[in-house]
């Protein structure tokens, strides 16, 4: 209510503290008197590591409303999940890649993985307006461009965020014919705080759903969502954004289930995962589904 006060004339100066912005800079003559920072307090025994903003993802983050802190982290968390752009996935198995590069004739090397990915890295334009994070494959995550830059910092040069593909894949399931568990959890907690020391900061864990007119049980159903769960709340307490994927196969075999049915499955499996998130006490605020 001061501004507009003042250019009412019921007085003639302000002496307050007020930040500078340039939509107010049009309105009043500002005489800069100080400087302010933001600053992120945690209790002493925490272990978390914030040195800069990326480190803040997550994380929820106390502010109070109205305020100018409020706005900037808002701000912040916006442009990690800005309009226009996604995440690139090149955590292609060393297989996988193998395959692809089969088909073009060309060996699989260290070499060659890592010149393809750095061909897609190094494209500025497309990286810095397309790409807020990329989802790496661990040989990926710790390579060094052809100049021995780290990939992690070519990423981050062009404004995106590296993760990491934690899961081993999915496996049959025993007892359960036709249905698949993915594993990893084994040993994850050491390596997720081997993968933030090394840059990543957010991870990603794929369950896979099968359908058909008795697929999928509610046992494999609940046994994915139980380690979606774990490796959700394990990245949370590394500081790490877990991407929750509960993948229902729309097309996988036998395919001859109809859209209402895959409604119904993908219902079903949403709740249960979500339900074995909150038995987790994953905060929901600092994942990605």
């Amino acid at each position: 209510p001061m501004i507009p006060a003042m250019q009412a004339g019921r007085f003639d100066l302000i002496n307050t503290g007020m930040f500078w912005t340039e939509e107010r800079s049009k309105l009043m003559f500002m005489i800069p008197y100080g400087q302010q920072a933001m600053s992120i307090y945690t209790v002493p025994t925490s272990k978390l590591k914030i040195t800069k903003f990326e480190d803040l993802a997550g994380h929820v983050v106390g502010s109070e409303t109205g305020t100018y802190q409020e706005r900037k982290a808002r701000e912040y968390n916006a442009a990690m999940v800005a309009k226009g752009k996604g995440l690139l996935a090149a955590d292609e198995s060393t297989a996988t890649i193998g395959k692809r590069f089969d088909t073009i004739g060309l060996e699989s090397t260290e070499t060659s993985r890592r010149d393809y990915r750095e061909m897609l890295f190094r494209t500025d334009e497309a990286m810095k307006s397309s790409i807020s994070g990329v989802i790496l494959y661990e040989e990926t995550l710790f390579q060094k461009a052809a100049d021995g830059t780290p990939f992690v910092d070519v990423i981050r040069a062009a404004g995106s965020l590296p993760g990491i593909k934690v899961d081993t894949g999915a496996k049959p399931m025993a007892k359960f014919p036709g249905e698949t568990i993915t594993e990893g959890l084994d040993g994850l907690a050491a390596r997720l705080k081997t993968y933030y020391d090394a840059g990543a900061r957010f991870a990603k864990w794929r369950g896979v759903i099968s359908i058909s007119d008795v697929l999928p049980t509610r046992g494999a159903v609940r046994a994915n969502a139980q380690a979606l769960a774990r490796y959700a709340a394990l990245c949370q307490e590394a500081g790490i954004v877990p991407i929750v994927e509960p993948e229902v196969l729309m097309d996988g075999a036998p395919g001859t289930h109809s859209i209402g049915r895959s409604h119904e499955v993908t219902e079903n499996v949403l709740r249960i995962v979500f339900d074995e998130l909150a038995e987790a006490r994953v905060s929901l605020e600092g994942m990605i589904l």
